[in-house]
């Protein structure tokens, strides 16, 4: 029987100081450095859309971050998009941390079971208390909310309408607009 060497965020952080991790594409999950997927072009497209839609209805309100790194006790992953506390600048010598992240949107189309498994679990986990995942084959929303001992205790999907994140519930978010 192997065991895995788990990593912690410190020592992920040092291996990517020194490159050893240099030119390869990969996130820590739940201790553990993982390959990512290659983005296919409808998923980059989508996720870059996206994030562009979200920072227009967010504007002065939140940071929409786009592929970059959030930073959780045993895992670093570089969800598609991360909507964060303002300023900005907030994270210039950090990535966001939990207490600062209002909501994560991940893409899938290959990566629909890592993103439904093991992610939904990290960020409940974290209690992030909302994410979504944008199902680009069943060209749905399945939206995760309130996190309870590591679970979201609220999971539904939408193919239509409009929903508010529940950090600003005066804002309506088109599903359609972020599926297209």
């Amino acid at each position: 029987m192997k065991t895995l060497a788990k990593w912690s965020v410190d020592e992920y952080h040092c291996m990517i100081e020194a490159g050893i991790l240099r030119d390869r594409h990969v996130e820590l999950l739940a201790g553990e450095i993982v390959e990512m997927s290659p983005e296919t072009p409808i998923h980059y497209t989508t996720a870059k859309r996206g994030a562009k839609y979200l920072e227009e209805l967010l504007l002065g309100k939140a940071d929409v971050r786009f592929n970059g790194p959030i930073t959780l006790s045993d895992s670093e992953p570089e969800p598609d998009m991360a909507i964060v506390r303002l300023p900005e600048s907030s994270y210039s010598d950090r990535h966001p941390a939990p207490q600062d992240i209002f909501w994560i949107v991940e893409v899938a189309k290959t990566s629909l079971k890592k993103d439904l498994d093991v992610k939904t679990a990290i960020y409940a986990t974290a209690r992030i208390q909302e994410y979504w995942i944008l199902d680009l084959s069943a060209k749905q929303i399945i939206i995760f909310r309130n996190s309870q001992d590591g679970k979201y205790v609220e999971e539904y999907s939408l193919k239509e309408g409009a929903i508010a994140p529940l950090a600003f519930p005066n804002v309506l978010v088109s599903v359609n607009r972020l599926l297209s």
